[in-house]
């Protein structure tokens, strides 16, 4: 079996081993594979290990010995189904390896705006402390997240873990999802009522034409004042010139992202100059154990393969 690792680098800085693939055959690996040198790196191989690497038909057809396409990820768009199918290549996912990394991040957003932590630090460093009259001084406002609403849009793992984190809070918890579920402390409800009852809203529901923009202007006027818009899903989910106007303007309190429409982050994005708008570089699904677990799962996968019983294929 000839492998071919695409993207190194989008898994690993050397701190994860991708040593499992080397036990499954002949591998050869690239830190990056720019769009035009897809083919090339592919070459000969019999299997494909990518994140975000399109594949596409003419790609297919300039490789014809590739029958699998493995890959390091649970999104899996940037692959053309209808064209692996005519080509007979399997393709695999890994989903749900990030469930508890993403649900962490959404709480790091959470307690940054709940109690101020960075910004305490800051002034404190600043000389704050050292100026101030009392043993404690609270000029930044903190409060609790008892008694607050959870507004999730996305039930899935990682909307249903955020659940169980905030109910740990003592947080009432409402969800807007495709399915509703019967699931205890937890009130289903619409779109336009998360956003108008919730303090925090986060967001966990895949990219499509319907839930493209859906945090956009008319919903965010919804929002009470005081709420903050978390979304650790995809970035064209957020109408980015949209929440700007919301930040900038009072409409909501505060944003924590860690996705934005185009990545690499461009220059130009509104969102850079946007008040109380944290932003994370999509880190949220990237400790070391959850890349550990996500390499070993794509490996599993390759290897399942193999031995003819293919698993979490996608096509």
């Amino acid at each position: 079996m000839k492998i071919v690792i695409l993207e190194e680098k989008t898994v690993t800085q050397g701190d994860v081993s991708l040593d499992e693939f080397a036990a499954l055959g002949e591998v050869r690996r690239y830190p990056l594979t720019p769009p035009q040198r897809v083919t090339e790196y592919i070459g000969d191989s019999d299997a494909a290990i990518c994140n975000k690497t399109v594949f596409t038909e003419e790609i297919m057809c300039a490789c014809p010995n590739l029958k699998y396409i493995g890959l390091c990820a649970t999104g899996y768009n940037n692959i053309d189904i209808e064209a692996a199918n005519r080509h007979g290549i399997t393709v695999s996912n890994v989903p749900a390896y990030s469930t508890r990394a993403v649900a962490q991040q959404v709480f790091s957003y959470v307690l940054h705006f709940a109690s101020r932590t960075a910004d305490y630090n800051a002034d404190v460093h600043n000389g704050g402390w050292i100026r101030s009259e009392t043993f404690s001084y609270f000029t930044i406002p903190t409060y609790e997240l008892s008694g607050l609403t959870m507004g999730i849009i996305g039930f899935g793992s990682i909307g249903s873990t955020v659940a169980d984190i905030a109910k740990a809070f003592d947080m009432r918890v409402i969800a807007a999802t495709r399915t509703p579920k019967n699931v205890p402390d937890v009130e289903f409800t619409d779109i336009d009522s998360v956003f108008a009852r919730s303090d925090f809203i986060t967001v966990h529901c895949p990219l499509t034409d319907k839930t493209r923009e859906l945090v956009n202007m008319e919903r965010l006027r919804l929002c009470k004042p005081s709420a903050v818009v978390i979304n650790t899903s995809r970035g064209p989910v957020v109408n980015e010139h949209d929440l700007t106007e919301a930040l900038n303007s009072g409409i909501i309190a505060g944003a924590g992202l860690d996705v934005v429409s185009s990545e690499p982050m461009k220059a130009d994005n509104p969102l850079l100059g946007a008040k109380n708008c944290l932003i994370t570089p999509h880190v949220a699904w990237a400790p070391v154990q959850t890349r550990q677990r996500l390499v070993s799962e794509a490996a599993e996968n390759l290897r399942c393969f193999i031995a003819g019983k293919p698993r979490n294929t996608v096509n």
